[in-house]
């Protein structure tokens, strides 16, 4: 399979310019990968229910056919489950997933 899943944890409002989106809409644009996928998860859904440059970095990533995913539990814990949501990130208890995705020998970088 030529997907990717980037698992992003982090807080740091450098890793989504330098790295994280950069990475991904160059992955879709030049078809490195046919899906790329993005996990939000930990301290990166506060970061993106409650800063609006993220967002639009977020929005960017959606408008170019990366999926973005994450953790419910997250976004309960942080009050940001309703922003996301309606940004069209897909929010649902990703413990499940991330294990499918693991087992199915996918490919996955943790941020």
């Amino acid at each position: 399979m030529e997907k990717i899943n980037i698992l992003w944890t982090t807080d740091n409002k450098d890793t989504i310019f330098n790295m994280i989106s950069m990475y991904a809409i160059n992955s879709k644009k030049r078809g490195w990968w046919k899906e790329v996928n993005v996990i939000l998860w930990g301290a990166s859904v506060k970061l993106v229910g409650n800063d609006t440059q993220v967002q639009t970095e977020v929005l960017e990533m959606l408008q170019n056919g990366i999926s973005v995913e994450a953790c419910k539990d997250c976004c309960d814990n942080f009050n940001v489950s309703e922003v996301l949501l309606k940004m069209g990130v897909n929010v649902r208890y990703m413990r499940q997933f991330l294990t499918e995705y693991l087992k199915n020998n996918e490919k996955l970088i943790t941020i």
